[in-house]
């Protein structure tokens, strides 16, 4: 896998340094920038999208909380704080991980390599495969291995993907079954299709994917269970 390209907001001078370090302890992280504010933070954002934030929580007047509630980050998060209370709201808006200063570097290696696993790429041949969706205006490329999943909205699909903001397309579930291979990304729910390679955990009826919970209906449950006991085979 690639380095994965990460930048650190922390406004604590010891505790930026501590971050820097034992990111460069790590080979597959490529740090390309550290910020005392969220406001920087996200100015360099809008021109170098990155895979992985390490986000502090309190940064003065625009907390870590509130810059992820701009809905402008399209990257993996590694919460860093002092304060568990934030937890549950950090993993409502999708975080990665949640560290609780102070933290081992051991601990650190593991939300790193909880990063890795959902940055992984499809196997072999599907890494490259890519569509074209029909959105309002244009054609635009999706690469098959960043498709998260699709929901249903009325007349459109609203397709999320890794570190982009969704795509709403016309485009019904069936036409993108008909280019989307279906051991890639499946059907299981008359307003759901799913990436299989992106499901965090199955229970009973609903899976989870980024911290989205996803029902699976009776409908599609016998042969998606059969897709997902073939994945990595």
């Amino acid at each position: 896998m690639h380095n994965i390209t990460c930048i650190i907001i922390e406004d604590e001078p010891l505790a930026m340094q501590r971050n820097i370090g034992y990111v460069q302890q790590l080979p597959c992280l490529q740090l390309l920038g550290t910020f005392s504010t969220a406001t920087a933070a996200l100015h360099f954002l809008q021109t170098t999208p990155v895979q992985l934030i390490f986000l502090d929580i309190n940064l003065g007047q625009f907390s870590g909380i509130q810059m992820l509630e701009t809905k402008n980050i399209f990257a993996q998060v590694i919460i860093i704080t002092a304060y568990q209370q934030y937890a549950v709201k950090g993993y409502e808006l999708n975080v990665t991980d949640y560290l609780l200063k102070p933290f081992t570097f051991d601990r650190f290696a593991q939300a790193v390599a909880k990063v890795q696993q959902k940055l992984l790429p499809l196997p072999s041949a599907e890494q490259n495969k890519m569509i074209f969706i029909k959105t309002a205006y244009k054609l635009e490329k999706v690469l098959l291995q960043d498709v998260l999943y699709i929901e249903g909205m009325r007349d459109y699909r609203k397709i999320f993907l890794l570190h982009k903001p969704p795509i709403m397309t016309l485009q019904t579930f069936t036409a993108l079954a008909i280019e989307m291979p279906n051991h890639i990304i499946c059907r299981v729910h008359k307003s759901y299709m799913v990436a299989l390679h992106k499901i965090d955990a199955i229970q009973k009826d609903q899976l989870t994917i980024h911290h989205q919970t996803i029902p699976i209906s009776d409908t599609y449950k016998k042969a998606f269970f059969e897709l997902v006991q073939g994945v990595g085979k």
